[in-house]
């Protein structure tokens, strides 16, 4: 059903996985589907909605002594993440890009909380060995590992390779996180042995993951640049994300370790979309801020997911507004999980 149409952007009402979406249609571009935000939003299982902050999900619960890293933690719900969990006294590492935009960060957050403990490491997760040179730090760091929250990402680039010749948002939203994962999981699992306490892996997807390639994961067009839509190559690494998340959890209930692994949809933020997709007026984005989350909301399922204790015990699932929702088929199919993994662990090697 066709909701509006302003200015080139189409917002088509949809529904699935338990919540109500939209696709937005920018100028004729590709669709990418959003979370539609109203106050009204109906509480789920957990007793959260769509509306729920950070702040709201984690009322109550105390995460000291716990360890957390987050990729991506100088902007948008990766700082939001970052400033509830220290909040709720957990010593968070932030994995990024910009050191100077994590000292600003760090500052503020110190001004707001002053017993938070909050740190920065450098993190490029385009590149595999700025990924290795960061666990490697961390490992020597000798810091305990609770929790690892794969929240990094860019959407919808221009065709692009990484430093390491491969499409770049698969590198950067899924290859990345992967290889981080593997390098960081004997600590992860160390953690968890010494401290009795369950480790959480949380993986940032979309449902944008409903938009992929037909295929699901293009193993052998990885790189095609010929063939390449940038809406449907960020499609394609959030599915990966989620799938990652799936044989991560059956392959850690085969070794028996007290690690979870789960993977989720924060919504969507209106200053996402003007990122890669010109023009994005006032207009539009005031049209934008009326269906869309802000950042606290945007950051509630990540820090549910990561430290509530209804989520224990709970992997290898999806999650939307803080409650389990429902994949397409490509995401819960276990065949493309593994297949994943094998191609993933061929390209990390």
């Amino acid at each position: 059903m066709l909701l509006a149409n302003v200015l080139g952007i189409s917002v088509i009402r949809l529904s699935g996985g338990g919540a109500s979406l939209s696709c937005v249609r920018v100028r004729k571009r590709e669709c990418v589907c959003v979370q539609k935000m109203w106050p009204f939003s109906r509480k789920g299982a957990s007793g959260f909605s769509s509306s729920s902050t950070a702040e709201q999900v984690t009322e109550g619960i105390d995460g000291t002594g716990l360890t957390a890293i987050v990729t991506g933690a100088s902007s948008g719900i990766g700082t939001e993440t970052t400033r509830v969990l220290s909040l709720r006294g957990v010593h968070v590492i932030m994995g990024v890009r910009n050191m100077l935009a994590a000292k600003d960060v760090k500052e503020t957050l110190l001004k707001e909380i002053p017993s938070a403990k909050v740190d920065a490491m450098e993190l490029d997760l385009s590149s595999l060995e700025s990924v290795k040179k960061f666990a490697s730090e961390f490992k020597s760091s000798g810091l305990p590992l609770n929790m690892l929250i794969n929240n990094a990402g860019i959407m919808a680039c221009p065709f692009k390779l990484s430093k390491d010749k491969i499409e770049l948002q698969f590198a950067t939203n899924h290859l990345g996180h992967f290889l981080l994962t593997n390098l960081l999981l004997d600590t992860m699992k160390k953690t968890s042995r010494e401290t009795k306490k369950e480790g959480r892996i949380v993986n940032v997807s979309s449902e944008a993951h409903r938009f992929t390639y037909s295929e699901g994961i293009r193993f052998d067009k990885i790189n095609d640049e010929s063939s390449y839509s940038n809406w449907r190559a960020y499609g394609q690494s959030k599915l990966a994300n989620i799938l990652h998340a799936n044989e991560l959890t059956r392959r850690l209930k085969e070794d028996g370790v007290d690690i979870s692994a789960n993977s989720l949809h924060p919504g969507v933020i209106a200053t996402n979309l003007s990122r890669h997709i010109s023009p994005v007026n006032g207009l539009t984005k005031a049209i934008a801020r009326l269906v869309l989350k802000n950042v606290q909301q945007g950051a509630a399922t990540t820090c549910y997911v990561a430290l509530h204790p209804q989520v224990k015990g709970t992997s290898g699932k999806y999650f939307s507004a803080s409650n389990v929702a429902k994949t397409t088929s490509q995401g819960t199919d276990a065949d493309l999980a593994k297949n994943l993994w094998d191609f993933s662990m061929d390209l990390t090697k």
